[in-house]
């Protein structure tokens, strides 16, 4: 049953690759239209202050897709989500909400909970790349060393229940 679920997952993820990738395929044609389409219109072949506005927001999304798709493809080969990735993406996506946002529509209070978004994401991504520094040091593998220690106690303690 599990060798079942295993291929039923990475059916699954070929899928989901296969898709995201026909996705950013189909969004970056739409992005080349409308870049091309809004130099056209303007002046000088200079698109205007609010159609780079779209345009930021447009490729930023397209980012997103990238960095997705890197994280569908590094699920399938390792079988591990990267946090940093994840973070990544998230705080590329507020980017592109704090570039199209159109500050007289929105409140002061949510302006302040995207502030709290980003310095949240901020400080996660920090600790994270903090983390993968430390993974070198003496520190780190003294920790890892008694980890292991104790799984091979524990190891012992169940063989020998």
């Amino acid at each position: 049953m599990e060798k079942i679920a295993k291929y039923f997952e990475k059916i699954i993820i070929y899928v989901l690759i296969l898709m995201m990738m026909v996705i950013i395929v189909l969004s970056t044609i739409a992005f080349a239209i409308v870049l091309v389409g809004d130099m056209l219109r303007s002046p000088n072949f200079l698109p205007q202050i609010n159609d780079l506005l779209e345009i930021f927001g447009f490729f930023l999304l397209i980012l997103i897709g990238v960095e997705l798709l890197e994280t569908i493809r590094s699920y399938l080969s390792e079988h591990v989500v990267h946090v940093e990735v994840v973070i990544e993406v998230a705080l590329i996506a507020v980017a592109r909400k704090v570039i199209i946002i159109d500050l007289k529509e929105i409140s002061a209070i949510s302006l302040l909970g995207i502030a709290a978004i980003i310095t949240a994401l901020a400080a996660a991504y920090f600790l994270v790349m903090a983390r993968h520094r430390l993974k070198g040091s003496s520190l780190s593998k003294s920790l890892e060393t008694l980890a292991l220690a104790k799984t091979a106690n524990d190891r012992q303690e169940q063989s020998g229940s």
